[in-house]
């Protein structure tokens, strides 16, 4: 996955920038990214503050690694159940 140019706290600026009154389109020109991207960025980090995001990023990155857990696990309890069935 590409790693994005703009951390949380300054995606959170831009939002702000554009909430205080600036156009749409002003704030995407002078930060060089697309209006799609900016309201992807406004429904993901809308309403949020920096303390929050990293509270997202963190449990986000948790959760990640969680997953990984659990189909690590679940690999091998189906090895062990293809192993048993075959022993008998």
């Amino acid at each position: 996955m590409k790693r994005s140019r703009f951390s949380e706290e300054q995606i959170i600026a831009i939002l702000k920038q554009q909430e205080s009154g600036v156009l749409t389109a002003d704030v995407c020109r002078e930060h060089g990214i697309s209006s799609a991207t900016f309201y992807k960025w406004k429904a993901k980090f809308g309403g949020l503050e920096v303390s929050d995001a990293r509270k997202l990023k963190a449990l986000e990155a948790e959760n990640a690694n969680l997953k990984k857990l659990l189909a690590e696990q679940m690999l091998d309890n189906a090895m062990l159940k293809d192993v048993a069935s075959r022993k008998w």
